[in-house]
């Protein structure tokens, strides 16, 4: 019953309704205010479901003024208009008024000369505060029963958000596949799928609204991705008010986290078992949990004070870097990605305190060949103290040799370095990737490191004698940065 109807059928107020001024359906409509006016056209102060009050003291005489007052209310969206009996204005109804309001099917309420307005006025700010405590109950009921049926998975939860909306659900996925649905038409009506396919071409979140038959459907994508694949789409014969969207909206959001999280663990079991059978390549695999054969290193480290506690979780990462292969070991992380991440997500992981560097592109085969590189990388953002990622620019020269050249150029070049390290634990590769990452700056070099300045000095120095090169000279530089790409970090 709505808010009008409760009122009309308040017995302390003894109001009346005019019985032939009732179009169908005009008492499941709602009052959002009671307004006492006197004017005679009070419609552009109006704003819609409101329920004036007027005694007719400017009430006009003529029959065709009448008229224009009631289709003016009309046209405003009032829900009904109360007419006030006062023995010093009107007695008894105008005949006039009841006339126009039965025409026009504008509700029509006699209040006698006993119940004042204000009467009216208390007993609807009532109805409204009683009303919006119990749609706030229900909200809060709803979300409680779907939290606990998101535990069932997609089915259930399905189910629940049906029930609790008294309608049908379905979640479409791409190509308009259902994914999960209760009660919903199959296939979805051609009204339905329009609406759907508006909602997808569309951007941010969405949602939409049409009439199918004699029902009402409301299509919304799935939270918190507003450009998520799969869209919930809910239909009854009612009209949804504001606590069924926000119902809706709650639902929305457990059927994306709930479809993606289950969508994630098949795809990585299903991965997982491939592996370990011999049935499944390297590069199949990355298709299928990434989209694509070549996949890209994304490896960060803590910036300034570092990430906070719900930043270090691998969902955290997961949701920003796009890929569900995340780990985090040893205060660092290391993902494998299909893409590489926007700047903005860099930036945000950055202002989430990891610091972060992307390698260059390769077939997934050969990710562990990429480690190197990205290695190399996150020494350099860590000099310049922003994110670093590599390949995409026209200084981008890897491409022009062979990954098995360049390992080994690689290791031609810093066999020395490796086996007097190997020899004696001196660090000479460790720091001279360091020292170059820092533009060859002794200061910052021996911070990181960790030892004196001069310490880094004679480092170098053994550097410079054991691969017989002048490090002054740029050109050298650069073909020893080259190479430490492609040599793991000690």
């Amino acid at each position: 019953m709505s808010r009008y109807a409760r009122l009309s059928a308040t017995g302390k107020l003894a109001l009346d309704v005019v019985p032939e001024t009732l179009r169908p359906g005009a008492l499941d409509e709602p009052v959002r205010w009671a307004h006492v006016s006197e004017l005679r056209d009070p419609a552009p102060y109006l704003v819609g479901a409101e329920l004036i009050l007027t005694a007719g003291v400017n009430l006009p005489a003529e029959p065709g003024e009448v008229d224009r007052y009631v289709r003016g209310l009309r046209d405003a969206r009032v829900t009904a208009l109360g007419f006030g009996l006062t023995p010093t204005v009107f007695e008894t109804l105008p005949e006039r008024l009841r006339r126009s309001c039965a025409r026009h099917g504008l509700p029509l309420l006699v209040v006698p000369s006993r119940t004042p307005f204000l009467a009216i006025n208390r007993a609807v700010s009532v109805a409204l505060t009683e009303a919006g405590q119990r749609e706030q109950r229900r909200i809060t009921a709803a979300r409680e029963a779907l939290t606990r049926a998101a535990g069932g998975g997609l089915g259930e939860l399905t189910s629940s958000l049906a029930e609790r909306l008294d309608s049908w659900v379905a979640l479409v996925g791409a190509g308009d596949v259902l994914a999960s649905a209760h009660d919903a038409p199959s296939p979805l009506p051609p009204e339905v799928r329009e609406l759907v396919a508006t909602v997808r071409a569309g951007s941010g979140i969405r949602s939409a609204t049409t009439e199918v038959g004699d029902g009402f459907v409301v299509v919304q994508p799935v939270y918190p991705q507003a450009t998520a694949s799969h869209l919930v789409v809910v239909g009854r014969t009612r009209r949804f008010d504001g606590a069924d969207r926000a119902i809706l909206a709650v639902g929305a959001a457990l059927l994306g986290l709930v479809g993606r999280a289950g969508s994630d663990a098949a795809e990585l079991g299903a991965a997982a078992t491939g592996l370990l059978l011999g049935r499944t390549s390297a590069r199949g695999v990355a298709r299928s949990l990434l989209g694509s054969g070549t996949a890209r290193l994304v490896a960060g480290v803590p910036y300034r004070r570092g990430p906070g506690e719900v930043a270090q979780r691998p969902d955290w990462l997961r949701a920003r870097l796009d890929t569900p292969l995340v780990s985090v070991l040893d205060g660092r992380f290391t993902a494998v990605a299909g893409a590489s991440p926007s700047r903005a997500a860099l930036e945000d992981l950055r202002s989430s305190g990891w610091l972060a560097a992307v390698g260059s592109p390769v077939p997934a085969e050969r990710l562990a060949d990429a480690v190197a590189e990205v290695d190399l990388l996150l020494a350099r953002a860590q000099a310049l103290g922003r994110p670093v990622v590599a390949g995409g620019g026209p200084l981008d020269f890897d491409a022009l040799l062979a990954p098995d050249a360049a390992r080994g150029f690689a290791a031609q070049a810093l066999e020395p370095l490796v086996a007097l390290d190997r020899e004696g634990d001196r660090s000479l590769v460790l720091t001279l990737r360091t020292w170059l990452a820092h533009h060859g700056g002794w200061e910052p070099t021996a911070a990181e490191l960790g030892v004196h300045r001069n310490s880094v000095r004679h480092r170098i120095a053994q550097v410079e004698r054991a691969l017989d090169v002048d490090l002054a000279d740029p050109e050298n530089r650069m073909r020893l940065w080259f190479a430490l790409r492609w040599v793991p970090e000690p």
